[in-house]
């Protein structure tokens, strides 16, 4: 199972909210929240791979209405920093936030959120129960990690529920860095095949995945829609940035490098190019949003 740290996921998600706003004003989560509602008191969640509940603070605001989350992820550390980043986050918004032992409810303006979390290896299907309540299956930054067979057992999971579902931040392999430097394009070809890796879900589609998932969910009679929401990260925009590049260069070329040991010579001196210009680097990584629902 791939592993990410809290601090990992605090630092990138300002740039995944900056890259998903005008994916999700395209979709009309509004709208598409209350048709999934039908007449319930509540909207069911289930959130994959939730980390420290992200996914959470971008939907649960635009979905509206009385929402009940269940957040699924495999590592305890993560659920353990849950409730904390959920307060930071309602206290920064103005929201109120009730905690009692596992369970959350947050409250805004016009929308609240009981939340519970889960402690679940998702490498394997969990016991269909976990799909009784859910019209709304979600992720974010997942897709391009798992493998078709991951996807598409999921999928049908989803479809023999009717649920809908809503994958963010998938990568669809697009990488552009400015100002340009020499082995870009060949340390970059070395991550992709990294991608591809088994990280615990079987052989990851990378940059593929959005693709095949749209193929199989349309294949199942869903309404799939694709919208981009790519990271832009500008080192000129300040220290955050900067961070977020170096974390960037260091872990590109720690795969590239894992890829192909052979290149560790001509990759080191790739990133320590980078990290020497990454207060002058902007760099577009391609995402796509992903929402498919049934008619």
């Amino acid at each position: 199972m791939s592993a990410f740290t809290a601090d990992w996921l605090a630092l990138r998600e300002p740039f995944d909210r900056a890259a998903r706003a005008a994916g999700m004003a395209s979709f009309d989560l509004r709208r598409v929240g209350a048709a999934l509602r039908r007449g319930q008191a509540r909207l069911g969640v289930l959130d994959l791979a939730c980390g420290t509940g992200a996914n959470l603070r971008e939907l649960a605001p635009r979905l509206g209405g009385p929402q009940h989350w269940v957040m699924v992820d495999h590592d305890p550390h993560l659920l353990a920093a849950l409730p904390h980043a959920m307060a930071d986050w309602a206290s920064a918004c103005a929201l109120a936030m009730h905690a009692g032992g596992e369970h959350l409810r947050i409250t805004g303006p016009d929308w609240s959120a009981d939340v519970e979390t889960r402690c679940l290896d998702l490498a394997a299907l969990p016991d269909a129960a976990l799909f009784d309540g859910p019209r709304l299956v979600t992720a974010s930054a997942l897709l391009d990690l798992v493998s078709a067979p991951w996807i598409d057992a999921w999928a049908g999971r989803a479809r023999a529920c009717g649920a809908a579902l809503l994958f963010g931040l998938t990568v669809d392999g697009g990488v552009d860095w400015q100002p340009p430097l020499e082995d870009d394009e060949s340390v970059q070809r070395l991550f992709a095949a990294h991608q591809g890796r088994d990280k615990g879900f079987g052989p990851a589609l990378g940059g593929g995945a959005a693709h095949h998932a749209a193929t199989r969910l349309a294949a199942l009679g869903y309404e799939v829609v694709r919208c981009p929401s790519d990271w832009r990260i500008d080192g000129r925009a300040g220290p955050h940035a900067v961070d977020l590049l170096r974390a960037l260069i260091e872990g590109t070329a720690a795969a590239a490098i894992q890829q192909a040991p052979a290149q560790t010579a001509r990759v080191q001196a790739w990133a320590a190019r980078r990290l020497e210009r990454a207060g002058e680097t902007r760099l577009r990584v391609g995402h796509c949003e992903l929402l498919a629902t049934l008619p």
